[in-house]
């Protein structure tokens, strides 16, 4: 039996799109490479990492040859995160046609104030309004932490059809922000859009984000939602899994009422702090029976989930408050039974071969010293929060 989704979709939904799920950056990067040298009017690149490694040059290649054909090329990277870029690839694409703008360039002043915390975290490519790239894979080697053999375990969507316009309009609303900020008066309007994306495919799907005005909890309601009305299973890979109490209280009362809950997260890890702070959470997960892995063959930089085998999402956003409190994001969610089975037979693959199961009885071996270290980040991240004063009461237990 399908999951009851008959309640009000997410703002957006349309219908008429092909999506192709792309895995890592393996199969991201020739894709977008193609869709970049195919482009004949536009390309609008947003990004949080953007490296001066041999991939980043690789896009960045790609880039600077469309521009010197007359195409218009955008790129925007976040401040902090691609925080060397202006001054390397950046200043060679400026050089070379590409208009480069950095989203808040305060890297050297990185605090925990919160307006320094609202980063663009955004993974997105249009290119001549047409064809579009949603998902989490920064611009930058698969293989950068040295350590593994396997790439980063990450993913994107190409979206073709009426979708791609409604990510051609945010990508082009974000950069007229960014230029009127930098400017000090209000940019002149962007030019004509094209034609709109005629239907590709039959896919229905909506491009749910998250900003600092109109769209604060879009995201999470979409999961929301899903995770409300699922009767059988709900498979969620992501990175920084550390959701608010909203959140947590939806994924146990779904596995007490039933549905088979899994949960895959980072085995090798970028970020230690909130690694053990997300570990706080197995104790009470495992419990209420929700089955908690590990990815471990490389780092898991993933955000996506499939709920009942037909509601799939793909994208930038963390379940944690960086990212459902703070950043800008963008998913893609989608409603189709076929994308969701390539999604889920993916993931099913990460479950068999490359993931360990963690279980009570590990919990109970853990050592006071791993005990206390786990607490204490927990209580460290909710202090952060609380200093910025974002999220209330949705981190108290």
């Amino acid at each position: 039996m399908s999951a009851d989704f008959s309640r009000p979709l997410p703002r957006g939904y349309v219908a008429g799109n092909r999506l192709a799920l792309l895995e890592s950056g393996v199969e991201y990067f020739p894709a977008l490479i193609a869709a970049i040298d195919a482009a004949l009017h536009e390309v609008h690149l947003e990004t949080y990492i953007f490296a001066d490694d041999p991939t980043g040059r690789r896009v960045a290649a790609a880039l600077a040859r469309a521009a010197l054909r007359g195409v218009a090329v955008r790129v925007l990277v976040d401040g902090f995160g691609a925080s060397e870029f202006a001054a390397g690839l950046g200043a060679s694409l400026a050089a070379g046609r590409v208009e480069v703008m950095i989203y808040r360039p305060e890297a050297g002043q990185f605090g925990i104030r919160r307006h320094r915390l609202r980063r663009l975290h955004r993974k997105l490519v249009v290119v001549d309004g047409r064809l579009a790239f949603v998902g989490g894979i920064n611009v930058v080697d698969d293989f950068d932490d040295g350590k593994s053999a396997a790439p980063r375990f990450d993913y994107a969507v190409q979206v073709e059809g009426p979708l791609a316009a409604s990510i051609h309009s945010s990508v082009r609303h974000v950069w007229r922000l960014v230029r009127w900020a930098r400017l000090g008066r209000r940019p002149p309007p962007p030019g004509a859009l094209p034609a709109a994306a005629p239907v590709a495919g039959t896919t229905l799907a909506a491009l749910a984000i998250r900003d600092n005005l109109r769209h604060r909890r879009d995201i999470e309601h979409a999961y929301l939602q899903a995770i409300h009305a699922a009767q059988r299973e709900i498979i969620i890979a992501n990175a920084y899994f550390l959701p608010g109490r909203t959140f947590r209280k939806a994924l146990l009362a779904a596995a007490r009422r039933g549905v088979a809950v899994r949960l895959l997260l980072q085995g090798p890890t970028d970020h230690v702090l909130l690694h053990y702070a997300t570990q706080s959470l197995y104790d009470r997960m495992l419990r209420a029976g929700v089955r908690v892995f590990e990815y471990q063959p490389a780092e898991l930089h993933a955000k996506v989930a499939v709920i009942d085998g037909d509601w799939a999402t793909v994208g930038s956003s963390n379940i944690d408050p960086f990212s459902l409190l703070m950043s800008r994001e963008a998913n893609v969610v989608v409603r189709d039974a076929v994308f969701a089975a390539e999604l889920q037979a993916s993931l099913q693959a990460a479950f068999d071969g490359a993931a360990r199961e963690i279980r009570v009885a590990d919990q109970r071996r853990r050592s006071w010293l791993a005990r206390f270290a786990i607490a204490a980040a927990y209580s460290l991240v909710r202090m952060l929060i609380g200093v910025t004063r974002y999220a209330g009461k949705q981190y108290s237990d």
